[in-house]
Order: C-alpha cells, then sequence, then structure tokens
C-alpha cells in the first residue's frame, strides 16, 4: 500500500497515511482529529556520494534539497 502525505490547515500540519490507491485523494482526519486534510504534493532529494564520502545532488538542484540548507553537511548526508 503506498504512502501518502497530507496537510491540515486547521492545525497546519504535514502528516503521512498508508492508503490504497483508490483512496488517494479522500481527505483524511489528522493526528490531532480534524477533519479535512487535503493531499500533498511529496517531494523526494536524490545523492551521490563519492570515493571520499561528499554527496552530491542529482537532477540540476542547488544546496540540499532535503532540509532547503545550502550544504548537505548540515543535513548529515
Amino acid at each position: 500500500m503506498p504512502l501518502y502525505e497530507y496537510y491540515c490547515k486547521t492545525c497546519q500540519s504535514k502528516f503521512e497515511l498508508l492508503r490504497p490507491m483508490s483512496r488517494a485523494d479522500e481527505e483524511a482526519s489528522c493526528p490531532q482529529g480534524h477533519a479535512g486534510a487535503e493531499r500533498a504534493l511529496s517531494l523526494f532529494a536524490s545523492f551521490s556520494k563519492g570515493n571520499d564520502g561528499s554527496a552530491t545532488a542529482l537532477g540540476g538542484s542547488s544546496g540540499c534539497a532535503a532540509c532547503s540548507s545550502a550544504s548537505c553537511v548540515t543535513c548529515g548526508l
């Protein structure tokens, strides 16, 4: 079953739910119980590690896409 991200406008939190694909676009309740959370766009980052242990972001992005840092050193990647 796929993992989907949702956003609750009431408490402004993001959370994840395992749901069948047929229910992916249905509204959900957040962990605090607020109804009406909508599915959010899921983002991911891709990195390549060199022989020296340095990480390079793939896909032409600058900085660390995973945490919006200017350097992947701060992410621990």
